[in-house]
């Protein structure tokens, strides 16, 4: 079953003027857009004219906006030989974590284990995987809701960026790589959203691989709780960047490209 897209336009709408700490009447001024129906925007009310009035004042793309809220795109389905993703509930949302494996070596890693690593732990043992290493995109208690028993069960350390030191996990700057049969794995701060969140880019699967924590999610990213403005510098330089084939591993939402969101995300496009 497909995983729907974490935020709709709503979402974005509010997520934007939060971080720019921008008003109904404020975005009015600057948009020519009336107050209330900026109101009924951020409320769930689609109206497309005025969203697209209000796009520009807001930096997001009119385009991507407009396409959000008549929900005429997702991102197109991708897999990769060797990258399992995980969905579990968690109190009234839903969250991802992931296994990365060499299929020839069997050793693998871990990136965050959402609210429950059942399903993880049941692949690692079907597939025969050894876990090398637990590597954690940021410490919002949804993503390292089980990380001691996922460290029980596999034996492996666990791992956070020094921006956000954790009990039962090692510290490390932003830039660390790690190797893990053929896959090289680096370390990106981007950060905003949390305040040390990490990118972690695999490569050595048929296609590059960005597991992003909360950074990015398909056609929307992580609210800036934070800094708004570091949120959306270090995606554009971190991840955005990266070649358009790459896949974006979410820690919410299904996954997508680099491709697809330089076209469909309105903080992107």
């Amino acid at each position: 079953m497909a995983i729907p897209l974490e935020d709709k336009f709503n979402d974005i709408v509010g997520k934007a003027m939060r971080g720019l700490q921008l008003s109904d009447s404020q975005v009015a001024q600057k948009s020519g857009a009336e107050a209330d129906a900026i109101q009924g925007l951020r409320s769930g009310d689609w109206n497309e004219a005025t969203a697209r009035k209000v796009a520009p004042a807001l930096g997001l793309g009119a385009e991507a906006l407009a396409a959000s809220g008549n929900e005429s795109w997702a991102p197109q389905p991708v897999t990769v030989d060797g990258l399992a993703q995980f969905n579990t509930p968690y109190e009234d949302m839903t969250v991802n974590s992931y296994l990365a494996w060499d299929p020839a070596t069997r050793d693998a890693v871990a990136f965050d284990t959402g609210a429950d690593a059942s399903d993880m732990l049941d692949l690692i043992a079907e597939k025969k995987l050894q876990v090398k290493y637990i590597l954690l995109t940021h410490t919002h208690g949804d993503h390292i809701f089980d990380l001691d028993r996922l460290k029980s069960k596999t034996g492996a350390p666990a791992f956070v960026g020094d921006r956000e030191p954790l009990e039962g996990a090692e510290s490390f700057a932003p830039g660390r790589s790690w190797t893990v049969g053929s896959l090289k794995i680096e370390s990106r701060l981007t950060w905003g959203h949390s305040k040390g969140g990490i990118t972690f880019v695999i490569r050595g699967l048929a296609r590059p691989v960005a597991v992003v924590g909360d950074a990015v999610f398909a056609g929307s990213m992580g609210g800036g709780g934070i800094s708004y403005a570091d949120a959306l510098r270090t995606n554009r330089e971190e991840i955005i960047t990266l070649p358009d084939e790459t896949i974006i591993a979410p820690g919410h939402g299904p996954l997508t490209t680099v491709g697809e969101e330089k076209q469909h995300n309105p903080f992107f496009s």
